[in-house]
């Protein structure tokens, strides 16, 4: 059987012959990142050989792989390299996942305590109440010890936030990447992956084992004991709740798209290993695609109290929408894809130091600035980059409207951006830096994403019977929202020029809300009655939508 040796992590393993190098370190405990889940199409499952010679070990199958001199250096992919002898590897990246910039806050409103959980202290003891009902009895008084999880459950990140439910003062605030993210980027990859054979019960584990690492940083930097801690909310999208809770999601990947749970209740918390009659409180969600992160965030904003229309823009994987005109609400959610994240982007990488976050052509010239997060040497581009230097390059028409890359020596160029704009393997590509740089196939990624959300906005304001110039203004939430500027937004066509001036960016609200859930049950029920009366529109089966989504997709 041929030796993996997993230099990074000093573990070797055997495999068997023909096994590929992904599964042997998902055997290993070994972390690569594969959000295609082993597809061979993202590209972001690279490691690297220590001895280019040890590629007559493995034979690659499927999907293109790295190009001939990354190969020849020892680049290979782990999902599609298989194995037939032994082998070094070093597996990059790993450090990024533990220096993650990730967005723990976002927009809420004033608000007075009324947790679902109180306590009384009588004859010795302390009942435990939920909504009223007595849950147990503890030994001593100890009704000043009330305490509850915030956690807001998404795709990429996880961030818990401890408070104490009386006083409603936040304690202490903890994120980590989700480890499922590792499997699968986005819901659908999420949901194929976990109808795969032991598939659920690893996203599930994933999952339980980051709590626990999130639940025990918590109460490390507060001393509080666990035995305290009586409610966790989860805020995510309808696919990570029924993950977190350990519910096959199958129904969410075929029509009609039901979902297994549709929030507003409790599930009992015992494998979260807080106190022993802990419940968990699921916010209700509208629909399979437009889950509990909206709802929160809905409740976050108080976007039914709006008047006039105001839109609700979470951009992430997938982009919800929610138009509210007059207090009545309109939801859909688009298929955005990776691209955000910085995935299915060849120097694609999430918001960790060495990416490229911020970049600007000056006005009248031929140079460029950027910023790196850390400052650090770029290493990679995550998604404000990303946009940030699709819009600049759209902005100078270096970009045209159909999205295609000008080829070196067709525009007047000098200085950075000439030496820039070079040929990679006879195609147009733009470098950054030496290691770091835009293709082509890269600004369709974007394409994509920008004309599923734009299309999107034009689909939930023309079933309104509304045009642009009435929307009074336009929230974007989500963390990925919160570092976007708004300029490139314009730059890329992504949102109306007309909604210039209009646009507040809300930051975490599917975390605040979450808050805010947990801190007063008076929000509970009114929210679940909301969420049943919100119009859900299927943008698929809209009339015409595929024809916008086409028109939508040119850089205007």
């Amino acid at each position: 059987m041929p030796k993996i040796h997993f230099v990074t992590q000093n573990i070797t393993v055997q495999a068997e012959a023909g096994a590929t190098i992904l599964e042997a370190a998902r055997a290993a405990g070994v972390v690569i990142e594969s959000p295609c889940n082993a597809v061979g199409v993202c590209g972001k499952c690279r490691v690297r050989l220590v001895q280019p010679n040890q590629l007559d070990n493995i034979r690659d199958e499927g999907a293109p792989g790295p190009s001939f001199a990354d190969r020849a250096a020892g680049y290979i992919l782990s999902c599609r390299s298989k194995v037939y002898g032994d082998i070094d590897v070093i597996v990059p990246g790993e450090e990024e996942f533990r220096q993650l910039r990730i967005l723990t806050g976002g927009d809420s409103f004033p608000y007075t305590p009324d947790p679902y959980i109180t306590k009384r202290f009588q004859d010795g003891v302390t009942e435990v109440y939920g909504g009223g009902t007595l849950l147990g009895t503890e030994p001593g008084d100890t009704s000043a010890h009330i305490y509850g999880i915030a956690l807001d459950i998404g795709a990429t990140t996880l961030v818990a936030e401890l408070l104490h439910l009386p006083s409603g003062e936040s304690l202490a605030s903890e994120s980590m990447l989700n480890p499922q993210s590792v499997f699968a980027q986005d819901v659908l990859t999420r949901i194929h992956f976990a109808a795969q054979e032991g598939g659920l019960s690893k996203l599930h584990e994933g999952f339980l084992s980051a709590f626990a690492q999130l639940r025990d940083k918590l109460i490390k930097d507060t001393a509080v004991d666990p035995r305290h801690i009586y409610e966790v909310v989860y805020s995510g999208n309808t696919t990570m709740l029924h993950l977190a809770a350990g519910i096959d999601p199958a129904s969410l990947g075929r029509y009609p798209y039901t979902p297994v749970i549709c929030g507003g209740n409790y599930l009992a918390a015992g494998p979260l290993g807080i106190s022993p009659f802990g419940l968990i409180y699921l916010p209700p969600i509208i629909s399979a695609y437009v889950g509990a992160d909206i709802t929160s965030g809905i409740l976050a904003t108080r976007l039914e109290q709006k008047s006039g229309a105001v839109l609700f823009i979470d951009i992430g994987t997938n982009g919800e929408i929610v138009l509210a005109h007059d207090g009545r609400l309109t939801a859909a959610s688009t298929a955005a894809g990776p691209a955000f994240e910085g995935m299915n982007i060849v120097c694609g990488m999430r918001a960790a130091p060495g990416a490229i976050e911020r970049f600007q052509i000056a006005s009248g010239s031929h140079t460029f600035t950027y910023t790196v997060i850390g400052l650090s040497e770029a290493v990679g581009i995550c998604g404000s980059g990303l946009l940030d230097i699709v819009g600049e390059l759209v902005r100078t028409g270096l970009i045209d409207k159909r999205g295609r890359l000008a080829r070196p020596g067709e525009p007047a160029l000098s200085g950075q951006l000439q030496a820039a704009l070079r040929e990679r393997e006879d195609k147009p590509v733009f470098y950054i830096t030496p290691e770091v740089f835009l293709t082509q196939q890269d600004i369709r990624q974007v394409q994509l994403a920008k004309g599923a959300i734009r299309a999107g906005i034009e689909a939930l304001l023309a079933r309104s019977g509304l045009v642009e110039t009435q929307v009074q203004e336009v929230l974007i939430a989500g963390a990925f929202g919160y570092h976007l500027r708004e300029s490139s937004l314009f730059n890329i066509g992504l949102i109306s020029p007309a909604f210039a001036g209009k646009i507040r960016f809300v930051g975490n609200t599917s975390q605040s809300g979450a808050a805010a859930l947990l801190l007063n049950q008076g929000f509970r029920t009114p929210l679940q009655d909301l969420a049943a009366k919100t119009a859900k529109v299927d943008l698929a089966d809209t009339p015409g939508f595929e024809k916008l989504f086409i028109s939508c997709l040119e850089f205007d």
